[in-house]
């Protein structure tokens, strides 16, 4: 678990490598003549073996040795953990702080939010459903509302509505909580996104401006982007007048607003195997349209990426104002707005870190917090919730944080299929101290 300390030193600085320049492999001209099919093979000869099958995305540009061999996304566990089999007595959080299991049982719970009469929605990424999280005749039910459903990361709600972003398209469901037993038929909203499945899934808001924010994420590990991809875009919520704020964006899938000067802050992820410790996991904000954050040519804002950095300066773009750790999987982020946590906590920002799966030692799995100064840059990064990683394994993954009415805060757990309530003062298990 990464300390404190050594936080606030990825906050003030990223230390840069020297690494080598990819060697870019070698590509038939398109012109080239069709070489027709291949010889047939001797007579007698046996059937050549089952083709080798295509890299996965996520291991494109791997370097070829024994440790990095051995690292791959981590798979959740194939059904949600049964709510006796969680390890609350694992976490731990700041001192007057409480946590208890808020629900269970919700395969793949990602993105959380809100409606107008208390309804928690609940998205997922690998499971297809949407969720929603009730509580009748005093006790709390989760129901499964829609299945079938391509990467439902993204969700957002406004007046009644809970709009929801598949992989290429948004889609939204009017009058919803009149309907958990009935969900009326989707409106299609946008169907002007990219379909590809890396960074394809999606995080969705809806900004005091009244727009809906979409992020398309780079399709690669690290590819230079189509003008389609990499960016932060906005439309308005019947889906016109769409256009793109920000560039080099390489994934982020967690974004909220300054509850002061409104102003957009987001987590980014940085490029995979250019090294265990580089480049760091990013937390920016947006000041003006048209910025460009970096990708592909430069990442954490001082290291020039090894393949496509060369005649760049990081200089050319945008610095982050936080960096949230190497591979650390800054996931969602919200604003705390909320009276029941102590005052030093108003209008921080509460970061959920998936944690690392590209890296030997695990880092992230916890729930960081960032304090700002006045004029909105970061003055610290501090554990909030933390203990999700033991002995180097995972025992959970925080994805999203979620402020509820009351002040208290919700944290997902797609490693569990559960969500999590933090509260502070009376009521709830007490959180193990630190």
């Amino acid at each position: 678990m990464m300390s404190a300390s050594a936080l606030r030193t990825l906050l003030l600085a990223g230390t840069l490598g020297t690494f080598a320049a990819v060697v870019p492999a070698l590509a038939q001209p398109a012109n080239a003549p069709d070489p027709g099919p291949p010889p047939a093979a001797p007579a007698g000869t046996a059937p050549s073996a089952t083709p080798p099958q295509a890299t996965p995305s996520w291991a494109i540009g791997r370097p070829e040795n024994e440790g990095a061999s051995k690292l791959a996304p981590v798979a959740p566990p194939p059904i949600p953990t049964a709510a006796d089999k969680i390890q609350l007595d694992k976490l731990k959080a700041p001192k007057g702080f409480k946590i208890e299991l808020y629900a269970s049982g919700i395969n793949n719970a990602r993105t959380l939010r809100l409606g107008d009469k208390g309804t928690l929605f609940v998205g997922s990424r690998l499971a297809g459903n949407l969720y929603a999280v009730v509580d009748k005749n005093g006790k709390r039910e989760v129901k499964t509302i829609a299945t079938g459903l391509h990467r439902p990361n993204g969700l957002a709600f406004k007046d009644g509505t809970l709009y929801l972003a598949e992989l290429s398209k948004v889609w939204k469901y009017e009058n919803i909580e009149a309907n958990l037993d009935n969900l009326p038929k989707p409106v299609l909203i946008s169907d002007k996104f990219p379909t590809d499945e890396p960074h394809g899934w999606k995080f969705i808001a809806i900004g005091p401006d009244n727009k809906l924010y979409v992020p398309v994420g780079n399709p690669c590990n690290n590819c230079m982007p189509p003008d389609t991809h990499a960016q932060i875009r906005r439309m308005n919520l019947d889906g016109s007048g769409m256009e793109v704020i920000a560039r080099g964006v390489r994934n982020t899938v967690g974004f909220d607003w300054h509850p002061v000067s409104k102003e957009l802050y987001f987590t980014d992820h940085g490029r995979d195997w250019a090294s265990e410790d580089l480049p760091a996991d990013e937390l920016n904000r947006i000041t003006k349209v048209g910025q460009h954050f970096g990708t592909p040519f430069c990442y954490q804002g001082n290291f020039p990426d090894p393949e496509f950095g060369w005649g760049r300066s990081c200089d050319e773009f945008e610095k982050p104002i936080a960096l949230l750790g190497p591979h650390s999987a800054a996931l969602g982020m919200r604003f705390y707005t909320g009276s029941m946590f102590p005052s030093q906590y108003r209008n921080a920002i509460f970061i959920a870190r998936h944690g690392s799966w590209n890296r030997s030692k695990k880092i992230g799995g916890d729930v960081v917090v960032a304090q700002l100064n006045k004029d909105g840059t970061v003055k610290s990064i501090e554990p909030f919730l933390t203990g999700f990683i033991q002995d180097n394994n995972y025992i959970g993954r925080p994805v999203d944080v979620l402020q509820m009415k009351d002040g208290s805060l919700l944290v997902s757990d797609d490693y569990n299929g559960a969500i999590y309530r933090v509260s502070y003062g009376s009521g709830g298990k007490v959180a193990g101290a630190r």
